[in-house]
């Protein structure tokens, strides 16, 4: 088990983390979610021993990891810029860092081949860097990461430059390679449907601080405040504040035309396959709707929803009511 206990980390008198606790057990994925600069991937900095926390430890399997150098740490880390050589073949770069760590060389391309097969890029392995597309350089990343035999797996936005093709191809492929192990898997994003559909739990950041941990359907069903209920799901939540005390949320696939609902006019639309998204306009200010059905710009229609369906929020805090 990975256990943060603690952690922080500031810059001059910033705290980028403060007091983060988190515990990854063995096999399981934890997402670090929220927008930039909310410390997900200096967290991540912290367990590689890259950077040096202000407070707090990082215990693994019960034994103090962050006393211990970062080049013995036996941690793979996977960044969303590959950091391959570009003068270096597929073969050479996962080749360089066997040879820092001793490992004879028979024994060096016996393991080399069979990452490329698992991989599926033996037939690519002579070529650089520039010679492969995005989602085949993402996999030598991966190789890479694989022939480290590491205690714990970190991945740092490994998709993020990737189009959303290649990362919908590429998703079950990092599932199968590094996501069905026994170490721990601690996988930063701020894509919340990548996270949703990794992760066994997802820790939301604001300001450094954990907004909520759980797993995806309890931070869908169940946010603990309006700020993760506007980043969990898409489309986005509608929040509406009913008075001084009191907002709520409704998802928009909640919504549905009521003759006898709220009265609204529709001001825009997006297609999105099977359904469309519809924008209102509304007493209540905008709203999102999605729907399979149709209607003009600049229709009148009502709209309302199932009262069991509100997530309901204190309106001063913005944290989840009980109830």
């Amino acid at each position: 088990m990975l256990h943060l206990n603690g952690l922080g980390k500031r810059f001059g008198d910033q705290w980028i983390l403060r007091d983060l606790n988190l515990q990854v057990r063995e096999g399981e994925c934890v997402a670090l979610l929220g927008p930039s600069g909310c410390g997900k991937s200096t967290a991540l900095r912290l367990i590689a021993g890259l950077e040096r926390q202000d407070e707090g430890s990082i215990e693994l399997d019960g034994a103090r990891l962050d006393t211990i150098p970062a080049e013995r740490r036996r941690i793979a880390m996977v960044f969303q810029s590959y950091a391959l050589f570009p003068h270096l073949s597929v073969r050479e770069n996962l080749n360089l860092g066997l040879k820092i760590r001793g490992v004879a060389p028979a024994q060096r391309q016996q393991r080399i081949n069979s990452v490329l097969d698992t991989v599926r890029l033996r037939e690519m392995a002579v070529r650089r860097p520039q010679q492969l597309s995005g989602g085949q350089r993402q996999r030598v990343a991966l190789a890479r990461a694989l022939l480290r035999d590491p205690r714990v797996y970190l991945l740092d936005e490994p998709m993020s430059n990737l189009d959303a093709q290649l990362r919908d191809e590429l998703r079950p492929e990092l599932r199968q390679l590094i996501l069905q192990g026994s170490q721990p898997v601690v996988y930063v994003t701020h894509d919340q449907q990548e996270a949703m559909a990794l992760a066994n739990r997802i820790a939301v950041l604001k300001g450094g601080c954990i907004e909520q941990i759980g797993t995806p359907e309890e931070l869908y069903k169940t946010p603990a405040s309006c700020f993760v209920a506007s980043f969990i799901g898409r489309p986005q939540i509608n929040l509406l504040n009913i008075d001084q005390q009191l907002t709520i949320g409704i998802r928009p696939e909640d919504l549905h035309f009521d003759p006898e609902g709220m009265p609204c006019r529709l001001i825009s639309r997006e297609w999105q396959g099977a359904s469309q998204l519809l924008l209102l306009d509304s007493p209540r200010g905008a709203l999102r709707m999605l729907c399979s059905g149709d209607a003009a710009l600049g229709e009148s229609l009502s709209v309302s929803w199932p009262t069991r369906a509100e997530h309901r929020f204190d309106a001063s805090c913005g944290r989840r009511l009980a109830g």
